[in-house]
């Protein structure tokens, strides 16, 4: 893909570019050609917080061609209108956050400038290339528009939902997920599991759990403790895992084989169309999975 850089976002400031994903779009927009200055009081360019703007931050605020706050969710709203007032006519505020009803409402309130809302749906040490980044669009712009053609360019995905239906599909996406796998874990413990036997006897599916487990297990817990605290919707999703549990037990301990059969012909039914490709992406990971398992033995 070729590549033709920044055009208007020649100036950005990443609040929060000390961390993962700070600093994952301060080296992309530098390397597209972008003077980035970095906000962060783990240290930066300016060792500050936008929560607690002093003179060195609202004189860069006021350069900006974006204002990128990769920041927690208190940090951005309590941030948002301190900061506004110093932005310069037409810049971009963009956000990174994994909840959006708040932070879009924030941002609506903010006039004269364009806003984007992002959540790139991937951890930065995977890198962007292939990940979907899901982006609500507040005001729109020219500049707006750029930072949508450098997530391309980067080779990501911009998908482009409203807020609403972007923590709809989150709280399935993420908050479900992960929510589903740290109870498999959990409920291993319970078993009092050995992971090392298991790993030595693991079918496919087992050994992708497990992965997907250790991945999480060796995460940031503030990450994942986000996710399932601040979505709006995550008791929902959790209550709704839980109630599927409940409702496999019961047709277990009830030996309703046809009302399993009626379950399963039901979960084939909501692939719709979409069945063959899913299926086919499971054996395609399965293939790697094996391969994988392959090298690791000799």
């Amino acid at each position: 893909m070729s590549r033709s850089g920044v055009r208007s976002l020649r100036r950005c400031l990443v609040a929060g570019g000390a961390g993962a994903v700070g600093g994952m779009f301060a080296s992309l927009l530098a390397g597209s050609g972008a003077e980035v200055v970095v906000v962060d009081p783990a240290g930066g360019d300016i060792t500050g917080d936008i929560t607690s703007p002093g003179d060195a931050l609202v004189a860069e605020l006021g350069k900006a061609d974006l204002v990128l706050l990769a920041v927690p969710e208190r940090t951005a709203l309590a941030g948002i209108p301190l900061i506004a007032p110093h932005l310069r006519p037409g810049a971009l505020l963009a956000d990174t956050l994994s909840v959006k009803g708040s932070v879009v409402a924030a941002l609506r309130g903010v006039e004269g400038v364009q806003a984007v809302s992002l959540n790139p749906m991937f951890a930065p040490t995977l890198g962007m290339p292939g990940k979907p980044v899901a982006a609500v669009v507040v005001h729109d712009g020219p500049a707006a528009a750029e930072l949508l053609r450098l997530l391309a360019e980067w080779g990501g995905r911009p998908v482009t939902v409203d807020a609403e239906r972007h923590d709809r599909l989150t709280a399935a996406a993420q908050v479900l997920t992960h929510a589903s796998v740290l109870s498999f874990g959990l409920a291993l413990e319970e078993l009092g599991a050995d992971i090392g036997e298991l790993g030595a006897i693991a079918p496919p599916p087992h050994a992708t759990l497990l992965a997907l487990l250790a991945r999480i297990a060796s995460g940031t817990p503030e990450v994942y403790w986000d996710i399932q605290a601040a979505h709006p919707d995550a008791g929902r999703a959790r209550g709704a895992l839980a109630a599927a549990v409940r409702r496999l037990a019961d047709l277990i301990d009830g030996a309703d084989e046809a009302g399993f059969t009626v379950a399963q012909g039901r979960l084939r039914a909501l692939f719709g169309a979409a069945l063959d490709e899913h299926r086919d992406t499971c054996a395609h990971l399965f293939d790697a999975l094996s391969a994988s398992t392959r090298i690791e033995a000799t």
